[in-house]
């Protein structure tokens, strides 16, 4: 069993940063891909980026790829999200998520465990 608490949201301005955390507990964090995933008023939750368990390989969305950076310390049981550059269609609900194939690993149904979210806005 694993339990995300994400921390960091808040209101920044555009073109500022943000960076997100996701506190885990559970014995077997290191061994679990994570990911952070959003979802905007609206619209369906979408995949923003993830990262191996050995964090060997990043994934991206291609909307934040290269102004996000995905990184774990697992040591601390803790995944970030540095986020730059952010613009307003960046503003949602981020969500913490574990355990999924690498196969599936945009694809939001295929995660075993979630966090309750952080809410980021982006004012223009």
């Amino acid at each position: 069993q694993v339990q995300l608490v994400e921390s960091g949201g808040g209101l920044v301005q555009t073109g500022g940063s943000l960076r997100l955390s996701c506190a885990a507990s559970g014995r077997t964090f290191s061994s679990h891909a994570m990911g952070w995933f959003r979802q905007a008023p609206g619209k369906e939750r979408e995949f923003v980026a993830a990262i191996t368990w050995t964090a060997t390989t990043t994934y991206y969305a291609g909307s934040v790829k290269g102004r996000f950076t995905i990184s774990r310390d697992n040591a601390k049981n803790t995944v970030y999200l540095q986020m730059n550059s952010l613009k307003p269609e960046d503003t949602a609900v981020y969500y913490c998520a574990a355990d999924t194939s690498l196969a599936l690993i945009t694809t939001t149904t295929a995660w075993r465990y979630w966090g309750q979210g952080t809410q980021v806005t982006v004012s223009s």
